[in-house]
């Protein structure tokens, strides 16, 4: 199921670069859009994972480093993966502020999961725990694929429409108001066509990695704090690049909001309660933003080091 959804989303994809390789340049721009988009497939297929490591320029780190806060954050990574079952995953760490993980790779074999330093900052070792294991269940359930070819994808559609923006519209008759929707809904589709599969696999990725980390309280601890230091820090490289917001544990480019159309991650809460759920636990809204609150003063005795 998870190699089938990838294909068809893939073949949404390549349609829309068609479409707006036609209302570029009528039916030769819809061929060259569609050679484009066959080639970035796979080119994507092998190296999206390396693009989007490059992109945030994430720092492969092992037991050597002279950070203690790394050192632990690897030695967790590596026992939750023995314990998971999968091979040790590359292991790396993004500069910056902002709190946040994801995990990238087309097969577990060749799989790499990040965490920014601010992460390792604002969370304590369960915590971290917590969010590797989700992390590790997208990388079990094969969803890295699909999350980072659509992201290397989305952006590519993006790109060509921006191309369209400066080098106009179909020249073969077509109207410029057909361009410029072209132009303006074609990475709005992309974007839905990410959002639409986010939300169901997070979920399941939380459940999966509450299993993984023994801990689904931790998760959802952490995912209070990481909503909350999302909310008020920024992520620029994903706010330039927002189609890699998705392969985020948070979205990077805001933690607020509720489940809608537009929102590429659950609503936070919504995720919270269905982890203590498993745990026979209740965590109300008053009690998360008390444990929001509460992140200051651990932010000031992080491990990161």
């Amino acid at each position: 199921m998870g190699h089938l959804r990838t294909y068809i989303l893939i073949a949404a994809l390549t349609a829309l670069f068609g479409g707006v390789g036609f209302a570029i340049g009528g039916a030769g721009g819809m061929v060259l859009a569609l050679i484009f988009a066959a080639a970035s497939n796979l080119f994507a297929y092998w190296n999206a994972d390396k693009i989007v490591l490059k992109m945030y320029r994430a720092e492969i780190v092992d037991a050597s480093h002279p950070s203690g806060a790394v050192r632990r954050y690897v030695a967790i990574v590596e026992r939750l993966a023995a314990g998971a079952g999968l091979p040790r995953p590359k292991i790396t760490v993004i500069s910056s502020d902002q709190p946040n993980a994801f995990a990238t790779g087309r097969n577990p074999e060749n799989a790499a999961v990040a965490a920014t330093t601010g992460l390792l900052r604002m969370l304590n070792e369960a915590e971290i725990a917590g969010v590797m294991a989700h992390e590790l269940a997208h990388v079990k359930n094969r969803d890295t694929l699909t999350m980072t070819v659509t992201a290397t994808i989305a952006g590519a559609i993006t790109m060509l429409a921006n191309f369209a923006l400066f080098f106009g519209g179909n020249r073969n008759g077509g109207n410029l108001i057909t361009t410029l929707a072209m132009m303006f809904l074609a990475p709005l589709a992309a974007a839905l066509v990410q959002m639409a599969i986010s939300r169901g696999r997070e979920y399941e990725a939380d459940r999966i990695g509450a299993e993984i980390s023994g801990d689904p309280a931790a998760l959802a601890s952490a995912l209070v704090k990481i909503s909350d230091g999302a909310a008020r820090i920024s992520n620029e490289t994903a706010e330039m690049h927002p189609e890699t917001g998705q392969l985020m544990i948070i979205n990077p480019l805001s933690g607020r909001g509720a489940d809608n159309l537009f929102s590429t991650h659950p609503a936070t809460q919504n995720r919270i309660d269905r982890l203590m759920g498993m745990t026979g636990a209740d965590l109300t809204r008053a009690e998360a933003h008390i444990g929001a609150r509460q992140a200051g003063a651990e932010r000031r005795r992080g491990p990161w080091g």
